[in-house]
């Protein structure tokens, strides 16, 4: 009834007859009415208000009783966030983990899970109020996979996020953007998510000029694919009360083209990346 009252009055038209009677008094309460809260953020509600100050301090471990492999990738994965550090899970329950983190001072915890053997899941926690995001990992290739593969460099990288353009694309990028320091100007490493049909790649790089016009890229691990399944708004150890802000629902869209971290145009598709994905 409100909206109708200001429609019409920012229109210089007639009041529509159903709110002539009672139009004085809808005018006075659309004096209190302003804009809303949309897009507005304080520090109640952005938990990510501070990041960027200071570099992020991250601990990554396993799930329970892990197997060499996963072992392997949790030590890989450590190495991808510049200052983390890698804790052995042992038998430590998920509360006493958090309570840890964050009497340490620790920003973000990552956990990485198997299934017999082969990494499948990563859930990253940020401390001390959340969000925590899950996702389910496919084609891990390790570095460990590789032969010849060299050293892994410490700068602090560059990052580059590719097709993160619906609202809840850009909460998944400040989710994983905040992992990382500030890097160097002259920093020469690079890592890439890149988003296609709501899998994002992950590929990590280190690149040198050639000459003034080239520059010659060295892939240098791991690399896998990543896709969101849900996001809480608490941390870990509240996981059973925490109100879920976003879940994927696998078969309750019947729009099979619906696509949730992007708002699509032709002009997205990024063909380089397009091999990599599971079928």
């Amino acid at each position: 009834k409100k909206q109708k009252l200001k429609g019409a009055l920012d229109e210089n038209h007639l009041l529509p007859t159903e709110i002539r009677k009672e139009a004085l008094e809808l005018q006075k309460l659309v004096e209190y009415d302003d804009e809303g809260a949309e897009g507005v953020s304080s520090h109640v509600d952005d938990e990510y208000k501070w990041a960027g100050v200071e570099d992020p301090k991250v601990m990554v471990t396993t799930s329970r009783d892990p197997s060499s492999r996963l072992k392997m990738f949790a030590k890989e994965v450590k190495l991808m966030f510049p200052g983390a550090q890698r804790m052995n899970r042992g038998n430590h329950e998920i509360p006493a983990l958090v309570q840890a983190c964050k009497a340490n001072s620790v920003t973000d915890l990552v956990i990485v899970h198997e299934t017999r053997g082969q990494p499948d899941g990563l859930v990253v926690c940020h401390l001390p109020f959340g969000p925590t995001a899950y996702f389910t990992l496919y084609n891990v290739v390790m570095r460990h996979d590789v032969p010849d593969i060299g050293t892994m460099s410490e700068a602090y990288p560059h990052l580059i996020f590719h097709n993160f353009t619906s609202r809840l694309g850009k909460r998944v990028s400040n989710i994983l953007k905040y992992l990382f320091p500030v890097p160097k100007e002259d920093s020469r490493r690079v890592i890439t998510f890149a988003n296609q049909e709501d899998f994002i790649s992950f590929r990590h790089h280190t690149y040198k000029k050639t000459d003034h016009k080239n520059i010659q890229l060295t892939e240098v691990g791991p690399r896998f694919e990543m896709k969101l399944y849900m996001i809480k708004l608490g941390t870990l150890e509240n996981e059973v009360t925490a109100d879920v802000e976003w879940r994927h629902h696998a078969y309750t869209h019947t729009a099979k083209k619906r696509r949730f971290l992007i708002i699509f145009h032709h002009r997205d598709f990024h063909p380089f990346f397009s091999t990599n994905l599971p079928k």
